[in-house]
């Protein structure tokens, strides 16, 4: 699905979106089923494309390692004004199944979350008019996974569902003002400007490492942006040496287009234009390490280990 924002017209959307409950019954035979009482469902976000649902007591524990849940499943409920019904079917590419997208009313996905590696899976979605009949619906081979950033469209499920297990405040910190951390800012010619910043609800500790994602955006002296890149890191504090995992780049003219990267450890030089970013990383790593720790498998003696194994 297309990944979008929010909007505050909650009654609204509800309003709208809460028609045509689904019974779990009506899933066809070969899909996995879940329990009645999955048909009560919490709001979680809406725009004016789409609503966004998961029901509680449907969230279940499928494995788990030193009392810290791995897996997590869950059934997920998305609902579909007219636009966001003809905007889903021109992503999945399924005119041919859905000609009319008026008779799109809501799909159900049994997904899978873990949260150790912040991915979201789907198993299966199903696709249904407003009378709950299934007009489309799929059984993924192999399973769809997305790892979950803040331009991630299920982002909103991915938070719900791990609070649900972990009540960490996950959404609290997906929605706080203090989200994303000012790493460096970099003056260059012509007066554009550079500025990193770190995303901390993608922030926690492997080993000795910190995996994050940041967001670089330079901009022209009017404001203007003229470049975007988006990467994944490994940062060793002790060290001062970081790696990019996964990025990407954004500009005007191409788009968003994938970054090669050789997997490598690079020093952070000190009196770099980076530098400063290792200092307040080191700072985060220091005082959040309740956050940073709070998945962790390989520390069954603290706090989170012992609170999801409650």
């Amino acid at each position: 699905m297309k990944r979008i924002g929010r909007t505050a017209l909650l009654m609204a959307a509800t309003a709208v979106f809460m028609a045509g409950e689904p019974s779990f019954d009506a899933l066809p035979v070969a899909a996995p089923r879940a329990e009645a009482a999955a048909t009560q469902w919490t709001w979680i976000a809406s725009d004016q494309n789409y609503g966004k649902f998961f029901a509680p007591s449907n969230v279940q524990v499928k494995s788990s390692l030193n009392g810290v849940a791995t897996c997590i499943s869950a059934w997920i409920k998305t609902s579909y004004t007219a636009g966001g019904a003809q905007e889903v079917i021109e992503n999945y590419g399924i005119q041919a199944s859905i000609p009319d997208p008026s008779t799109l009313s809501y799909s159900l996905a049994l997904v899978e979350v873990r949260p150790q590696e912040r991915k979201i899976t789907y198993i299966q979605e199903n696709f249904y008019d407003a009378d709950g009949k299934v007009i489309w619906s799929r059984v993924y081979e192999p399973p769809k996974e997305y790892e979950i950033t803040h331009r991630s469209f299920e982002e909103d499920y991915y938070v719900a569902l791990v609070d649900q297990v972990f009540r960490y405040g996950e959404r609290a910190r997906k929605d706080a003002e203090d989200r994303w951390k000012l790493l460096w800012t970099l003056s260059g010619a012509g007066g554009a400007t550079t500025e990193a910043m770190a995303d901390t609800t993608t922030m926690r500790l492997a080993g000795n490492n910190l995996i994050y994602w940041e967001w670089q955006e330079t901009k022209d002296k009017a404001g203007q942006v003229l470049e975007i890149k988006f990467l994944k890191k490994a940062l060793n504090p002790d060290q001062g040496t970081e790696k990019i995992i996964e990025a990407e780049r954004w500009t005007s003219a191409a788009g968003w287009q994938p970054i090669e990267t050789d997997g490598r450890y690079e020093v952070i030089p000190k009196g770099s234009a980076a530098y400063p970013g290792l200092e307040r990383l080191r700072a985060i790593i220091k005082g959040y390490q309740y956050w940073l720790n709070r998945y962790r498998t390989d520390l069954p003696q603290t706090q989170n280990a012992k609170k999801s194994a409650q």
